[in-house]
Order: C-alpha cells, then structure tokens, then sequence
C-alpha cells in the first residue's frame, strides 16, 4: 500500500495538560484513562489510525529473512 499523503502529526501548546477521569465501574490506570481521553481528539484519532495503517502494511515487515 502506498502513501500519497502524509498529514503531520497534531501538536500542542508546551505545559498542555490532559483532564481525564477513571471510570468508576471498574479498575482503570492513569495510563488507560489518559490513552481514552486523548483518543477522543479527533486529530489525534486520526493520526492514529493513519499510523497504525502504515505500520499495518507495511511490506519490509511482511518479508521474511
């Protein structure tokens, strides 16, 4: 698969400063609850499935040794 375009990735203000909160059905890390939280930015969502796209299909990978 090729990759005509290539978007950059979001950037933020220096300092800037996640606001989430853990669920309260059930055990959740910090790590999890900030990962949910940044996944709900449309930019950073998208960044991220692009990414895991290229990775994905990579063809290098897919080559045995």
């Amino acid at each position: 698969m090729k990759f005509d375009k290539v978007t950059a990735s979001p950037v933020f203000p220096q300092g800037h400063k996640w606001q989430f909160e853990k669920r309260k059905d059930g055990y959740e890390s910090d790590a999890t609850a900030l990962i949910r939280r940044m996944l709900e930015d449309d930019a950073i969502r998208e960044d991220q499935v692009r990414a895991w796209e290229r990775w994905r299909n990579d063809e290098s990978k897919l080559r045995k040794p």
